[in-house]
């Protein structure tokens, strides 16, 4: 599945599933894609008053973090389904960060903003999902300021041997059934572990952050490879300081 027929079928899978979507999130990640953000809210070290994009930000949750931790810098939450930003405008509220948070429909690829806008660019569990993983990666560096770092939170490919075969089992055979059972929608959370099969592991990610211009590029396989945080930072032109 290639270009158009991707984003649209993509489109149409978080359209359908914004209501079950954080369920689905802690079954899908075994309950460890909390854990996961914590770990990279601490490599990250927002500084307060930090500005920050958070692309495909789904209900939220990551941009709400990235909130909390600039206390007062200007957070822009970016992601293509308006279901998915609706359930998540709600929770913004809640919390009183309506103010600090500015939700928009839009698409990846192609950010709404000027170069050297913000501090962070961040992605969470997306990155898979999107037509041209290196033109996002591309944009994410084009709108951080100079310094600034780009990171992705993503699943990816068990490292250990052992715990592969088990984990591909529950991926491939027992997820959809659950997506059907919980969600009601079984080709949608079919479509997780075939997004998965083509993309690329941690070390080849890594590479492409690299091949993208970025620098001091960091790995880290999280949960036996589950899942993998990749950071890296946009040098600094010779004209800045």
């Amino acid at each position: 599945m290639q270009g158009k027929s991707k984003e649209q079928f993509v489109h149409s899978v978080f359209e359908s599933i914004a209501p079950k979507y954080d369920l689905m999130n802690d079954i899908l990640s075994f309950r460890r894609h909390k854990v996961w953000r914590q770990f990279t809210m601490k490599q990250m070290n927002v500084r307060p008053g930090s500005s920050a994009i958070d692309l495909c930000c789904g209900t939220c949750d990551w941009t709400i973090s990235l909130a909390q931790a600039s206390g007062n810098g200007p957070i822009v939450g970016l992601d293509f389904s308006q279901n998915m930003l609706d359930v998540g405008a709600d929770k913004v509220e809640k919390l009183g960060l309506d103010k600090q948070i500015r939700l928009i429909q839009g698409n990846a690829m192609e950010l709404p903003f000027e170069d050297n806008s913000f501090d962070y660019a961040t992605i969470g569990f997306a990155l898979r999902n999107v037509p041209d993983l290196v033109k996002v990666i591309e944009e994410m560096q084009r709108v951080v300021k100079p310094g600034g770092l780009v990171v992705s939170l993503e699943l990816s490919k068990p490292t250990w041997r052992p715990f592969k075969s088990i984990y591909y089992f529950y991926f491939q055979r027992v997820l959809p059934l659950l997506g059907k059972l919980i969600a009601k929608r079984y080709e949608q959370y079919k479509w997780s572990p075939e997004s998965l099969i083509h993309f690329p592991d941690h070390k080849q990610l890594a590479d492409i952050f690299r091949k993208t211009g970025l620098a001091e590029v960091k790995a880290y396989p999280l949960t036996g490879g589950i899942a993998a945080l990749h950071i890296g930072r946009k040098p600094q032109s010779d004209n800045q300081s």
